[in-house]
């Protein structure tokens, strides 16, 4: 029964109130060099609600419409808060897609022909909540990216949906197998374009807890992302069988066994577990730049005082490495680097120790030469004596003291928006308003290869902010050579909210996957050592300058997954192609009236 017309305008102006409250706190904040903490979240929900509450008449007008309004809430709750660092409670993914699933069943069963509009109208309402509830942060950033992280986001993630939603109305048999095989096939894809947004990639959920994935070593992040959506495909069949008041105790003891197995072989794998290689001392800096307000207009010689002082009261004779984090300092010209200033600094500060590495993130330009072929990135200055072409990038390199030659490694995993304009050559119409706007699609430069940073001491693993969380990607590294992870990133720009926590989290399954110790300096925090078993160890506080220091091992052995990468993820990529090449194909003939 639907709420009373009073009751609902009631509650529609109370959502409405307090998302213009919040709005106007947010707005409030930005004009006095404040942040905006928790407030994206707030703004969010009860913008989300009003919108609810306008449409309630329209939900209201199936039979089962507020029913299936009340589920689809319920699934967006769990997968929500199931997400890492709300609420330590991962267990909830198991049962977080039932609901959605007896929604669609129930749909599937009520209309022919198959009602996508109805099914995409409950699913995407709950990945709504799900991607407000876990990525509201990402708004810290921009209100812009906020928008489209989260509303742009739960309507990609309705795709799959829609596809399980016509493959059970044309082969019901092999329905939820499309839907785990479409799932995984999108999350994938979402982790390889331009417009990749790989946060919610569902193995993703039990990063606070690695000694409970410890088989990711063999699987990565799929594995787990596979075994969620087999025990919500699980409970969903005892629910049918409750439903019809059959036997249900056999597919408990599956769904027991699939829940407890992988765990407990984790565990032992956990507790079994031997770090490998020979060690080196490394120090990881936090300098504290908050980067809405300060990063960019305190002067770098000031910010550079900082990050010696701090350097200077860990480093030890025993110290290999000293690890800044993203964009440390720049615009460095990658033409000369061993003349900017900064660079001679470091140089100049620990001359007395020849050998020690610094490994830094720093903005930087490089200058195409007359004649030089251009980049995709090219970007162009007007000037009296000729227009000079140049590209701009993210990159970290190594200073090693009393050597000339600085590596340089190009971040390459790219944040859509402000280090690429996804899909430019299609979208190319929109470049006026971009430069109008004082923008740029040229984007960041990157490279094709994950090189890595080579001493005496080591191979390294530099990567950027971003590019830690593409497990594939990072296993790169790995075949390069990596012997270690040096993870250099400014998650300073998302408050002291669940993001930058998340990022850390996701680390130490990078860490399990690999078996390579990590290093974490992050600008603002929360800097800490990952051994080789994913555990945390000497976390910083966040909004704190300090630095910490620590043995690592740098270990050369390769895990499966090194070897072989997304391997489940590209079975589920072969399996949907053949279901909806089926799917195609029982449709025409169904609407040729072939049976």
């Amino acid at each position: 029964m639907i709420l009373k017309k009073s009751v609902r305008f009631s509650l529609l102006a109370l959502c409405l109130l307090i998302c213009c409250w919040m709005g106007y706190e947010m707005v409030d904040q930005g004009s006095k060099e404040l942040l905006w903490g928790y407030r994206p979240l707030i703004f969010f929900i009860s913008a989300w609600g009003a919108v609810t509450f306008i449409r309630l008449h329209r939900f209201a007008k199936d039979p089962k419409g507020l029913r299936w309004l009340g589920l689809s809430t319920l699934s967006g709750l769990l997968l929500g808060v199931g997400f890492p660092d709300i609420i330590p409670v991962p267990f909830l993914m198991f049962i977080g897609f039932v609901p959605l699933m007896i929604i669609e069943k129930e749909i599937s069963e009520a209309y022919e022909p198959a009602k996508r509009g109805k099914v995409m109208r409950y699913v995407y309402h709950s990945f709504v909540i799900w991607n407000v509830i876990a990525t509201y942060w990402v708004t810290n950033t921009a209100l812009i990216a906020g928008v489209a992280a989260i509303w742009a986001n739960s309507f990609l993630m309705v795709i799959p949906w829609l596809l399980f939603h016509t493959t059970h109305k044309l082969m019901p048999k092999l329905s939820y197998l499309s839907l785990i095989a479409y799932w995984l096939t999108f999350e994938y894809i979402h982790l390889q374009w331009e417009l990749t947004w790989p946060w919610l990639t569902l193995g993703n959920s039990f990063a606070e807890y690695p000694a409970l994935v410890q088989w990711y070593e063999w699987t990565g992040v799929f594995g787990g992302g596979l075994w969620i959506l087999g025990i919500n495909l699980l409970i969903f069949k005892i629910y049918n069988a409750w439903k019809a008041k059959q036997a249900f105790r056999k597919s408990l003891i599956y769904v027991s066994a699939l829940v407890l197995l992988p765990m407990i072989l984790s565990l032992v794998m956990y507790n079994s577990y031997e770090a490998q290689g020979s060690k080196r001392n490394v120090a990881v800096i936090q300098p504290n730049f908050e980067p809405h307000y300060q990063k960019f207009t305190i002067p770098e010689s000031k910010q550079m005082d900082r990050f010696l002082e701090l350097s200077n009261r860990i480093v030890t004779e025993e110290t290999d490495y000293i690890v800044y984090p993203e964009t440390s300092f720049g615009l460095v010209q990658i033409n000369n680097m061993g003349q900017y200033p900064t660079i001679r600094r470091i140089r100049e500060s620990f001359s007395t120790r020849p050998g020690l590495k610094v490994v830094t993130g720093i903005d930087a330009y490089y200058i195409f030469q007359e004649g030089e072929p251009h980049s995709k990135h090219v970007r162009v200055q007007e000037r009296r004596h000729g227009n000079m072409y140049y590209e701009i990038i993210n990159g970290a390199i190594q200073i090693t003291i009393g050597q000339d030659s600085i590596p340089l490694y190009r971040k390459s995993k790219l944040v859509p928006g402000p280090e690429i304009f996804p899909f430019k050559n299609i979208l190319f119409f929109f470049k006026p308003i971009v430069d109008r706007l004082g923008g740029t699609t040229a984007g960041v430069a990157t490279q094709k290869e994950r090189d890595v940073l080579v001493s005496e001491s080591g191979k390294i693993a530099p990567a950027i902010c971003y590019e830690s969380v593409f497990g594939e990607y990072v296993t790169e590294y790995i075949r390069n050579g990596a012997q270690a992870i040096f993870i250099m990133t400014n998650d300073g720009w998302w408050d002291n909210t669940a993001g930058h926590r998340q990022h850390l989290y996701f680390a130490s399954l990078r860490a399990i996957e690999t078996r390579r110790s990590i290093a974490r300096s992050a600008n603002t925090g929360i800097s800490a050592f990952i051994n080789q078993r994913g555990d945390i160890q000497k976390p910083t506080k966040y909004n704190e300058a300090t630095a910490i220091s620590q043995d690592m091992q740098f270990n050369n052995a390769i895990t499966f997954y090194v070897l072989w990468g997304d391997i489940i993820a590209r079975l589920a990529i072969f399996t949907s192609i053949i279901l909806l090449l089926n799917s195609f194909v029982k449709g025409r003939l169904k609407r040729d009236g072939v049976e």
